[in-house]
């Protein structure tokens, strides 16, 4: 398997996590006999730093001359001053939109020795495991007529979605959902909102393609209360773009952090891995990020893009393997110092982990 990954670390504790994740892609090329070569780019508060810009042409050509796209983190308060178009955030939203990918994949898992992280009681977290499917280049984010007129007082955003829009994410989702637990919540708001109100219909007239599908319906702001009393429920919850944006970052409590949160955006010409995590500027360099949601995320690289499923399980067993073996960054420690370990110390021991694992594989299957 030949694979040609564009890292585009871009700012804060984005370089820190993405170097951790391509290591363990490395190790999983080198064990496998894959070949995975990487190309770096610039995108971000460090692209308007050196470029002027945060996206650069060169990194467009980069990302679109590549198999798959990885991403550490956007942003930092130093550019809040420039207008939204021209801050870090800009670049990615551009970054997505030229990629063209529509789904974005948001896994949120229970580790079970994350357990005590989440301010949800044991009981009602175990078990959990959901994947969101959240429209990624529609609604709210990118309908037009979009402006702020200062002199009048005046903000407008628009979310707009089409039949079409909604038909080629939802099919995504059925589709996952087939090889999961094979049910699909599809969230909306339509007693108030005729997005959602097309958004549902369209829903309901797919259904009959995919008999084996549980279907139900949830309005968002139920859908945030039972997230949080009944995770266990739920399986492939499909969004659009902002609903989906507040309801898988508030999946984060699940997990216990922000920091544990992978995501791929996939349906375009190339496709898009970035955990879920912001840049946070306030710890960049200091060795206490996590790296597990960018591991995490290179587990999705393998899984979407390469087509290495027994790989990414692996990597995502060897997370799983470190944490229960009680090792913690600061954001996961719940003040137990003795456990803590730095981003570079987390990343070693999932490399670690992983090649024990793969190791075990090879013996077995030598047998």
């Amino acid at each position: 398997m030949k694979l040609k990954i564009a890292t585009l670390a871009g700012d804060g504790i984005g370089p820190e996590v993405t170097h951790e994740a391509i290591n363990v892609l490395q190790a999983v090329a080198e064990a496998g006999g894959h070949e995975f070569t990487f190309a770096e780019a610039l995108l971000g508060g460090v692209a308007i730093t050196a470029k002027g810009t945060p996206l650069p042409q060169e990194t467009i050509d980069i990302a679109l001359n590549s198999d798959a796209v990885l991403l550490g983190a956007v942003g930092d308060n130093k550019f809040n001053h420039l207008t939204p178009d021209k801050r870090p955030e800009s670049g990615l939203l551009q970054i997505r939109q030229i990629l063209g990918g529509f789904a974005n994949l948001r896994p949120a898992v229970a580790f079970p020795a994350l357990a005590e992280n989440s301010p949800l009681r044991p009981e009602v977290t175990a078990g959990a495991d959901i994947l969101f499917v959240r429209e990624l280049l529609g609604g709210l984010y990118f309908g037009q007529p979009r402006f702020w007129n200062q002199q009048t007082g005046e903000a407008v955003n628009t979310m707009r979605y089409t039949r079409d829009e909604v038909v080629r994410v939802a099919r995504i989702a059925f589709d996952l959902a087939s090889r999961r637990r094979k049910k699909l919540t599809s969230v909306d708001k339509a007693n108030v909102l005729e997005c959602s109100q097309l958004w549902r219909a369209t829903i309901d007239s797919l259904k009959p393609e995919y008999p084996d599908i549980t279907v139900e319906h949830q309005l968002v702001d139920s859908m945030a209360m039972h997230l949080m009393n009944v995770p266990r429920n739920f399986d492939v919850v499909l969004t659009e773009n902002l609903f989906g944006d507040i309801l898988s970052d508030e999946s984060g409590i699940i997990t216990g952090s922000l920091g544990m949160l992978p995501s791929a955006t996939i349906g375009g010409r190339i496709n898009l891995y970035e955990p879920v995590h912001g840049s946070a500027p306030d710890i960049a360099g200091q060795g206490k990020a996590n790296p597990l949601g960018a591991i995490l995320t290179a587990a999705m690289v393998l899984r979407h893009s390469a087509g290495l499923e027994q790989e990414a399980a692996a990597v995502e067993a060897a997370v799983q393997q470190v944490l229960a073996a009680g090792h913690r960054t600061a954001d996961i420690a719940r003040g137990n110092t003795a456990a803590t370990v730095s981003t570079q110390q987390m990343g070693k021991l999932v490399h670690a982990a992983l090649a024990e694992s793969i190791d075990r594989s090879q013996s077995l299957h030598a047998v």
